[in-house]
């Protein structure tokens, strides 16, 4: 049996106790969509998780790595967009404590081998019960930030919406076949988000996602895709839908393409069929469903629990260059 195993020095453990505890939190977790939790070691100068290997490696490595294999089908993203969000709302809402995963990304959505989607890197370092005792934390960004959600820049507290945000941008990736933040590009386009907000807002969103999709996705599901992904990058998480909503929102947009592509199957038996490209579409923020909710309010433990890949950044030219100066040594 294959197995991956994570190891901790001496310095990246709050102490036995809490190890422990945390330990008997992750063996509660049990969800198709979260890799399994085998066992640990817990000796004095030696601490382990044990976790199930996954055969297929994380997402990102099918969207924007070297594709040595086939592109993933239209349908297959959503599908791992919709396990995905299932797992995460699992964690929010339907573990014995609501849990914020603090580390959302796509190459923590790692692949088995029939395709399905597990979270990952829910180690105790990424993971604590959100009713802990809330407030306020003055934080310093640390030099390994690239993104940022920006209630948590501002606040100092990281919320379940927190996740949502960052799922929003995994959404954006799946869509566009590209990493949230290239520096190779030029001005806005660097940010994945901030441009894919602009597209929305000006019509253009079809013209830049994977070209690989161009005729492949149906109208009505690429529209409630782009809504919904639109949603969880709103700026406030107020204006976020919850992991639920988000959950729902993709099966339907999962349903629209399914029946979409059994119409046109059935019109061509070849299986030979293309959609039409999508004319410009424009998104205002004001016509998109509002969510609200309770938001579950969390510290951080410490600075370095401010992941840099938890989410955007309305800060995006700031941490742009942060992001040249760190790529250039």
């Amino acid at each position: 049996m294959a197995v991956t195993i994570e190891r901790f020095g001496p310095f990246g453990l709050r102490g036995g106790r809490e190890f422990r505890t945390e330990v008997q939190l992750l063996c509660q977790l049990r969800h198709p969509n979260l890799v399994s939790f085998i066992g640990f070691c817990d000796e004095e100068d030696e601490k382990l998780l044990v976790y199930e290997y996954i055969s297929n490696g994380s997402l990102d490595k099918h969207l924007y790595g070297n594709r040595s294999n086939d592109p993933l089908s239209w349908k297959r993203r959503l599908t791992i967009c919709s396990g995905a969000a299932r797992g995460l709302h699992y964690l929010h809402s339907g573990a014995k404590h609501s849990i914020i995963h603090r580390n959302i990304r796509s190459r923590n959505i790692l692949l088995d081998d029939e395709w399905n989607p597990k979270l990952s890197d829910l180690s105790l370092s990424k993971m604590s019960q959100a009713g802990s005792p809330t407030g306020s934390l003055n934080i310093k960004i640390p030099v390994t930030v690239v993104h940022m959600d920006p209630e948590c820049y501002i606040t100092g507290r990281i919320t379940r919406k927190t996740d949502v945000y960052a799922f929003g941008i995994v959404l954006f990736e799946v869509l566009c076949g590209r990493k949230a933040i290239d520096l190779t590009l030029e001005g806005i386009k660097k940010s994945l988000t901030s441009w894919d907000s602009k597209c929305i807002e000006n019509g253009t969103i079809y013209d830049i996602i994977d070209p690989y999709l161009k005729k492949k996705i149906a109208p009505q599901c690429f529209e409630k895709f782009v809504e919904i992904a639109y949603c969880c990058v709103c700026q406030t998480g107020k204006g976020r839908p919850e992991m639920g909503e988000v959950e729902m929102a993709l099966e339907a947009a999962l349903e629209l393409q399914k029946v979409a592509d059994s119409e046109k199957e059935s019109a061509d038996h070849q299986g030979e069929y293309e959609y039409e490209e999508l004319l410009p579409c424009l998104f205002v923020r004001n016509d998109i469903p509002a969510y609200g909710g309770n938001v579950v309010e969390q510290e951080f433990d410490s600075c370095s629990d401010v992941d840099s890949t938890i989410s955007d950044s309305f800060l995006d030219s700031e941490v742009i260059q942060l992001a040249t100066i760190l790529n250039q040594g």
